[in-house]
């Protein structure tokens, strides 16, 4: 099993008065090789949140968010940062690439404690093939503000991916771009799901995105429930 969520619950505590806003409640989530799962629901149910807590950004309240066999709740900080850095991939609703940067550095940023030589060599050959593979290979050298917001957001994919992480988290990763970007995103996690072996998880509130998946869950009333499985 690539990631499980074992009765995650979440809650924060209004301050001065003792009351608790259940978030999450006894949340349970399996993610094996190869899965592409999207997770949908109103706006303000927690999907983010259990993104979050699923990709080890946030801790819940109570329950054990397994990776790789692991119980990332037994690791310190640091360890935790590494098993994060090489094990997930994370996409956005905002790319968040470095605007003095070239697409090609952006891309590379996850990769900067690699320190063997033949290994950074080995990685800046999977970024180029990467960049090529997204369809920017004439872009390698421009800096995002030389680039359209689609182009960006792929560009973020491929950071994503550079590590080769074997789960991806995508929040709301088509939120920004318009309907025809929006497609050929949702076509391309698609792609990559089989292409690179990855366990992929969406929360978003596009239903043609969460169509796109083998499996969609609804997060409601801090609850989530298996909707639909192909």
């Amino acid at each position: 099993m690539v990631a499980e969520l074992q009765n995650i619950s979440k809650h924060y505590e209004q301050p001065g008065t003792g009351i608790r806003n259940i978030i999450l409640n006894g949340i349970s989530l399996s993610v094996a090789e190869r899965d592409s799962i999207a997770i949908v629901g109103p706006s303000g149910s927690g999907k983010s949140t259990l993104l979050n807590i699923l990709g080890t950004l946030d801790r819940p309240s109570s329950g054990r968010v397994i990776l790789d066999g692991t119980d990332t709740g037994t690791l310190d900080e640091n360890r935790l940062a590494d098993m994060r850095n090489q094990f997930i991939g994370f996409i956005f609703q905002l790319h968040h690439l470095l605007p003095q940067l070239t697409l090609l550095e952006n891309v590379l940023l996850p990769a900067l404690p690699k320190k063997d030589a033949s290994v950074r060599k080995m990685t800046i050959e999977r970024a180029k093939m990467l960049i090529e593979r997204v369809g920017l290979k004439d872009q390698v050298h421009h800096r995002p503000g030389q680039m359209s917001v689609g182009e960006c957001q792929r560009a973020a994919v491929v950071r994503a991916l550079i590590n080769q992480p074997r789960l991806l988290l995508a929040d709301e990763p088509t939120g920004s771009l318009d309907a025809a970007n929006a497609a050929l995103l949702g076509q391309l996690l698609r792609e990559l799901n089989t292409e690179e072996n990855l366990a992929v998880v969406v929360v978003t509130h596009s239903t043609e995105l969460a169509a796109g998946m083998g499996k969609i869950y609804k997060l409601t009333s801090g609850s989530l429930t298996l909707t639909e499985q192909r």
